[in-house]
């Protein structure tokens, strides 16, 4: 049972991102799983010491069956409103701890609600939310306010040069009719409408117009910092390409099989007149969720985690020192910049 570890949705555009960091860094003991067993052969045939196992989110046994033996499962397949629930039970019923790549609200709060109690009686980790969208936000939130016992807003801004969708964002999308949550005055609400703005992001980026769109950091980074209030706002170019049903998918254009994306994220705190600000950059939002996911891997196997139960990115790793500890090739993570407020 030593570091097995079980993907399922293995043979899709993030999964595969993820099977390949994981075999990089010599993870060989591996379970590659999803619903299509064509999809497994082929990907067998990339990686033919691995075992492969189809299971369905809709037979117990068969997820059972799959995941046996393996001590982390990774859940790559979307939506989350549909395979979170079914492969968390799974995973507390084989006594597994369990990671989820969602960047929808509902699937996290309805996790955090229904498997606290049990997650944490078992010592089990469940961790959604541990990718690009979620994760990273909620990891830059915390290193940038690690000595701050309050703060009033943090704000989360996310600049694309572009967005080529993939059939699961796609899905997701489709899915996903649940009106989106922002937090203000302490407290889960409403997003309310309100007007697009502009922000600087730094090259190859630049000024760019953004719109409020929170998505999953939304509920992971206020579910453990003492804030006030937490928003996201997304390149409305990005958004374009999103919702423009002829932007092709990814296409690799490098050796790790990236596309040619550009990403940056900015995340900005308050807390009284003092402003802080950190900022990640890198290519690919698919792809750099590999290196994120398998840091959070190596730091669960060694032990290095703060607690069990469901929890979030931010609240389980050591902050600071998971961002430190990723390569620059992947993302490069800035210095926190900080000064006062006019």
């Amino acid at each position: 049972m030593k570091n097995r570890i079980a993907i399922y949705g293995a043979y899709g555009h993030t999964g595969k991102f993820i099977v390949s960091e994981l075999y990089r860094q010599g993870y060989k003991n591996l379970i590659l799983s999803g619903r299509d067993q064509e999809k497994l052969v082929l990907l067998n045939q990339e990686y033919p010491d691995l075992k492969i196992q189809a299971a369905s989110i809709h037979d117990p046994k068969t997820l059972d069956d799959a995941f046996s033996g393996a001590e982390i499962i990774i859940n790559c397949a979307g939506p989350y409103l549909d395979t979170a629930e079914p492969i968390i039970k799974s995973a507390l019923r084989l006594g597994s701890h369990y990671i989820d790549l969602t960047a929808e609200q509902k699937p996290v709060l309805d996790i955090f609600e229904q498997f606290s109690e049990q997650a944490k009686n078992d010592k089990i980790l469940i961790i959604p939310a541990s990718a690009f969208y979620g994760g990273l936000a909620d990891l830059l939130s915390t290193a940038l306010t690690h000595d701050w016992n309050q703060i009033d807003e943090i704000n989360v801004y996310i600049g694309l040069d572009s967005w080529h969708p993939t059939k699961g964002t796609r899905l997701t999308g489709d899915r996903n009719h649940y009106k989106r949550l922002t937090f203000k005055d302490n407290r889960l609400q409403e997003l309310e409408a309100s007007p697009s703005q502009e922000w600087d992001f730094k090259s190859p980026i630049g000024i760019k117009e953004v719109v409020a769109l929170p998505l999953s950091e939304i509920i992971t980074i206020s579910r453990h910092l003492n804030v006030s209030s937490v928003n996201t706002y997304l390149s409305q170019n990005s958004l374009n390409d999103l919702r423009n049903d002829d932007t092709p998918e990814p296409k690799a254009v490098d050796s790790k099989n990236r596309s040619s994306q550009q990403f940056c994220v900015d995340v900005v705190a308050t807390k009284d007149n003092q402003i802080r600000i950190i900022t990640a950059q890198g290519q690919d939002i698919y792809a750099v969720t590999a290196p994120l996911v398998v840091e959070g891997i190596n730091r669960i196997l060694s032990g290095r985690v703060k607690k069990t139960g469901v929890t979030t990115m931010g609240e389980v790793y050591d902050a600071a020192d998971f961002l430190q500890a990723l390569d620059e090739d992947d993302i490069e993570i800035s210095a926190i910049k900080e000064s006062q407020l006019n």
